[in-house]
């Protein structure tokens, strides 16, 4: 029997310097530097993965995070099937404005509201934003999006330095997606 393909086009949203380009970076095994440039505008790559027995070619949007981006972005958003929204677990605010990136990429995608996983990244360093209240955000959204789109938010905690959890992230909006796409719920070419 054939495989089937998928193509998966993820944006990576989320503040700058929340650790978007680290995870990426972690996720297609270039491992992890203390140092990197500023994102200006997006940036991507591609890394094909099998994902529960399916070949899958992520297609991953890094999209900048300073509000200097924010009309430069929108062109980016067109064509996703999925996000991993990202906040810093040191810094509050990076949470508060999760609703916005959110938004943001459901507004922009072309393809309405598309599942997400929320990020708590940099977990090996001392939090502001406890993984309680990153749940209930994410349990509030699931209750959401489950009745109406089919789809829950997981919360993750993930690390880019130690490698924590990245690989299951990416392959958990990998699975969303190609769950919804056999459902029929999410075409793949729109």
């Amino acid at each position: 029997m054939d495989q089937q393909s998928y193509f998966l086009k993820i944006a990576l949203c989320g503040d700058g310097a929340v650790g978007k380009t680290s995870l990426r970076q972690r996720f297609l095994g270039k491992g992890f530097s203390t140092s990197h440039l500023m994102t200006v505008g997006a940036d991507f790559a591609s890394i094909e993965r099998t994902i529960d027995g399916e070949r899958s070619l992520f297609q991953i949007w890094d999209l900048a995070g300073q509000m200097a981006f924010q009309n430069v972005r929108k062109r980016f958003y067109q064509g996703c099937f999925g996000g991993l929204i990202v906040f810093d677990l040191t810094r509050e605010e990076t949470f508060i404005n999760l609703n916005s990136w959110i938004s943001e990429l459901w507004k922009y995608s072309g393809r309405g509201i598309v599942p997400i996983v929320l990020l708590g990244n940099k977990a090996d360093l001392s939090r502001k934003v406890s993984d309680d209240r990153a749940n209930a955000y994410a349990e509030l959204l699931t209750t959401q999006m489950t009745k109406q789109y089919g789809f829950e938010v997981p919360f993750m905690i993930t690390s880019a330095k130690t490698g924590l959890n990245v690989t299951e992230a990416f392959e958990a909006i990998g699975k969303s997606i190609i769950s919804l796409m056999k459902a029929g719920r999410i075409q793949m070419h729109k």
